[in-house]
């Protein structure tokens, strides 16, 4: 799969977030797209790791100590490098970025060959996480771990508050540029623990219990 948490995946969190807290009551969405949705893999949210700011990374040129070094993403999205000066990391995978390196280094240097290495995957610390918000004791937002689920969210938040309407609770997703809404039936998990419902989760999923209505 292929999205690509940056600045974009953010928006997509904080819309769903939106959508959720405007809605009078939550949704699923069709089929098909919930289909597509439990279909994308969970260990991670991107095939490719997608450079931004705050990420480190480690220069290597082959043959060459001295232009090899380790730089941290600036603000700017930029990194310094010797002789080419400023390169626009941000949005590049690393191996896209040391190609780019390697055509301005060409002018300096005969066939530079060059690998950038992920030191610290600060970028991605806010878009890699799941959240659960709504009627529960402890509405938490931790970092994805591969193999987590539901049900170890749902505990992890201390569990659902006594209005909880536990089985129309929602799991929003991110497809492309789309949310998805999933249903989940904690009801049925806990009480009866049917976990046809207990999906693992994803970076950036949204778990939301709604309230009962009285």
């Amino acid at each position: 799969m292929s999205s690509k948490y940056s600045l974009q995946g953010l928006l997509l969190t904080f819309t769903a977030v939106a959508f959720v807290a405007g809605c009078a009551g939550p949704q699923s969405s069709s089929k098909q797209a919930i289909d597509e949705a439990l279909s994308l893999q969970t260990a991670t949210s991107v095939d490719e790791y997608i450079l931004g700011p705050t990420d480190a990374i480690q220069i290597s040129v082959w043959r060459n100590q001295d232009l090899s070094i380790g730089v941290p993403v600036r603000p700017d999205g930029r990194v310094s490098m010797p002789l080419i000066g400023d390169v626009m990391a941000t949005g590049k995978t690393p191996e896209q970025l040391a190609t780019e390196i390697e055509i301005g280094l060409a002018s300096y240097i005969r066939e530079p060959q060059v690998t950038v290495v992920v030191t610290s995957m600060g970028s991605h610390e806010f878009s890699d996480r799941v959240r659960v918000t709504g009627a529960v004791n402890q509405p938490i937002s931790v970092p994805h771990s591969p193999g987590m689920t539901v049900l170890d969210m749902i505990l992890s938040a201390g569990g659902a508050n006594p209005f909880a309407n536990l089985n129309s609770a929602m799991l929003y997703r991110a497809v492309g540029d789309r949310m998805v809404a999933i249903p989940v039936r904690l009801d049925d998990i806990l009480s009866e623990g049917n976990v046809a419902t207990n999906y693992r989760l994803r970076p950036g999923d949204i778990l939301t219990v709604p309230e009962r209505s009285f």
